[in-house]
């Protein structure tokens, strides 16, 4: 199976490409990643290319769009939304891997009198997607993720009201991110499955940097990819 891994910044790209090289890859073996229109960076690694495509679910979206429109032939069978994120405590703790069984627009909507609405409640389209529930199960054994909603942001969650508040609209979150709603509907617009993996580098709620653990967040993606590598190769597609 060959997959689109896409990531929102370098270093996340270069933590998926070190899981997916192996512990030690020898620097005469790693090539150079390509740069594609619009100054994305790609890098390939066997049946796999790792994107960089930029912050947010509009940079994402537009990138992963790029990537799957010049892809050559045979196109990819998987799309992939990898990264660091927050984890919603206790349930996803700094250093833990959570894999999506729902991608959730979680702040695309409106705000009314009577709360939040969905886009999907206003009529105006989805904010779900549901990545393959056996593929995802695999990956969360594989990897010993938690297997739960990620929801996808444009501003990420810094005090305790909208961390209640979010707890409060997805009970069952694992995790945030910023990226994951914008690759997958890229993704459906190409008629492609999509995943999302996220290790966890800080907790959701009232921001605090110092708190934040990307160093660790960054091995344990890596450390996922290591053993996530095999499951994708092995995917056989949507049954």
């Amino acid at each position: 199976m060959r997959a689109l891994i896409v990531t929102a910044v370098t270093a996340e790209a270069d933590s998926v490409v070190r899981g997916l090289s192996g512990p030690v890859p020898h620097p005469d073996h790693t090539p150079e990643p390509r740069t594609l229109p619009g100054g994305y960076l790609i890098h390939r690694r066997g049946a796999f290319d790792v994107l960089v495509a930029g912050v947010g679910p509009a940079a994402a979206a537009a990138g992963t769009a790029t990537a799957l429109a010049l892809a050559a032939t045979p196109g990819y069978g998987l799309v992939v939304s990898a990264g660091i994120g927050g984890g919603f405590a206790p349930a996803a703790p700094i250093g833990s891997l959570v894999v999506a069984d729902a991608i959730v627009a979680a702040d695309l909507g409106a705000e009314t009198p009577q709360g939040f609405l969905t886009v999907t409640e206003l009529g105006f389209g989805r904010s779900v997607h549901l990545p393959p529930a056996e593929l995802a199960a695999r990956a969360a054994e594989a990897t010993g993720a938690l297997l739960a909603p990620v929801l996808t942001v444009s501003t990420v969650t810094g005090t305790a009201a909208r961390t209640t508040a979010l707890a409060a609209r997805h009970p069952l979150a694992g995790a945030e991110a910023m990226e994951g709603f914008g690759v997958a509907e890229a993704a459906a617009a190409h008629g492609l499955p999509v995943l999302e993996v996220r290790a966890v580098s800080n907790a959701v709620g009232p921001r605090d940097r110092d708190a934040w653990r990307i160093g660790e967040a960054l091995t344990a993606l890596a450390d996922g990819f290591r053993a996530l590598g095999p499951v994708l190769a092995s995917w056989g597609g949507p049954s």
